[in-house]
């Protein structure tokens, strides 16, 4: 998530008086608005559960009224601050800083808590509608979800809620997942356009997984639904025999089997991104990005108009950024994602003790990083002989809706398949697993922040041997 607090706004209270609001953005779109105070009121409540060694230094406070330029290096204090504590694997991931952004997003916006009906899509289009309060978070709106699908509680947490825009092609683009920082009603609301949906899917890289998946009968028929849909809008590429006989096991509905076949194909279980640019292998590339089997998969068209495929693998990459630049406001914190620029840098070890960026300028680059870590924190769940069958944490005061519980349509069968997709050439031999050892750093391009990195645990050494 990229966090940035890029303007401040003068505004009145209910009093009359007047005082100065920072805006602040999740990916570029406006989250909330909050006052000095509160996040003082904030950083307060975090020293006090987590100490002051841990919890970064707040802007102190002033005697007399900010002068201009003081105003603008608060800001960006605060900015730096609301990055470090979302940054840092325990302050960012508690219930403290959390409820606060779920809290004053609902402020913000203006929308009281209220019972109301949420349309959640699922990956052949059907809509499952679930009661919800205006208030309810993401774990809260997913558990309903699931719970009227009447999905096992130890599989929930195989799933998540992505926001997603309509395409004009009938397709739609990942915006982003939702996080346990906000209200997916509230989210969804106040983007104020049609084009965007919540949409349900599965929130894992490893393929493997799937078969705790097959032994339920609504797990398999949500892995089955999106397996159909990922071949039909092209994001898992089909030869016409492969085509064939995923039609054959469709007609038979063999779900399992189809799914089974699904997976030995190109690019399951991939997300596709809309086309974007990048630097590499030269600057102004057209590319598309796929995030799946614990790399990036780049698909580039050369000036020459020649296409080049390569893969970048996730354990190479030893740390990643996310920047963003955006228009000059004139304070009504009313832009949205479209006037964002945002690009994802990723430090690649090209060769032995050869670091490079990459960069690739696109909407979609906070949904890349978001790809990114979570392939991250699934190698170190493994390593560590974990699993990522879990239950939602429960909370005394969340009620379990009384809504009907609705069964998963079977998707309509496959089109015949699209013969005109460009021939793609092997950029390079498949990449190999690294390790730490022995790698120096590189200096990285550009004025980059060390709050703004994304560090890289799954980072592997390389030796002699592997190159």
């Amino acid at each position: 998530m990229h966090f940035s607090i890029p303007e401040t706004e003068s505004r009145s209270s209910e009093s009359g008086a007047q005082y100065l609001a920072y805006n602040i953005h999740v990916n570029g779109v406006l989250h909330c608005r909050v006052r000095y105070s509160q996040l003082l009121g904030l950083h307060e409540q975090l020293k006090k559960e987590y100490g002051n060694n841990v919890v970064p230094a707040f802007p102190p406070k002033k005697l007399f009224t900010l002068t201009p330029a003081e105003v603008e290096q608060r800001r960006e204090q605060l900015e730096k601050y609301m990055q470090a504590v979302r940054q840092d694997p325990v302050l960012g991931a508690s219930e403290t800083f959390n409820s606060f952004l779920r809290h004053s997003q609902q402020e913000t916006h203006l929308i009281p808590t209220e019972e109301v009906q949420l349309e959640i899509f699922l990956s052949n289009g059907q809509k499952v509608k679930v009661t919800i309060l205006t208030s309810d978070q993401t774990e809260d709106v997913l558990e309903a979800v699931t719970s009227k699908l009447d999905l096992p509680e130890d599989l929930i947490g195989y799933f998540s809620l992505y926001l997603i825009k309509d395409t004009s092609d009938g397709s739609f683009s990942f915006v982003r997942k939702l996080q346990e920082f906000e209200l997916p009603y509230v989210s969804l609301t106040s983007l104020c356009s049609r084009e965007n949906k919540i949409i349900l899917r599965k929130s894992y890289w490893d393929s493997s997984y799937d078969e705790d998946l097959m032994e339920n009968r609504v797990g398999l028929n949500l892995l089955y639904a999106q397996a159909v849909s990922d071949v039909e809008r092209g994001w898992v590429q089909v030869t016409k025999e492969q085509h064939r006989q995923l039609k054959s096991l469709q007609e038979k509905v063999s779900k399992k089997e189809f799914i089974q076949l699904a997976q030995t194909i190109k690019y399951y279980g991939y997300i596709k991104f809309e086309p974007c640019i990048t630097d590499f292998p030269e600057k102004g590339c057209h590319v598309i990005v796929s995030a799946g089997n614990n790399e990036l998969n780049f698909q580039v068209k050369l000036p020459n108009e020649q296409m080049k495929e390569g893969s970048f693998k996730v354990t190479r990459m030893r740390c990643w950024r996310v920047t963003s630049s955006m228009p000059f406001s004139n304070g009504s914190g009313s832009s949205n994602e479209t006037d964002v620029r945002l690009e994802l840098a990723f430090e690649y070890l090209m060769s032995k003790d050869r670091l490079q960026w990459i960069t690739i300028s696109s909407p979609q680059a906070i949904m890349m990083s978001i790809c990114l870590q979570s392939m991250v924190d699934e190698l170190m769940v493994k390593k560590s002989g974990g699993s990522i069958k879990k239950m939602l944490r429960k909370r005394q005061s969340y009620l379990r809706r009384s809504d009907s519980q609705q069964a998963v349509k079977s998707p309509p069968l496959l089109d015949s398949p699209d013969s005109s997709r460009e021939p793609i050439v092997k950029l390079s031999s498949k990449l190999s697993s690294v390790s730490l050892r022995g790698i120096s750093t590189s200096n990285s391009t550009g004025d980059m922040s060390a709050d703004d990195f994304h560090g890289n645990y799954a980072f592997e050494g390389i030796g002699d041997d592997d190159l």
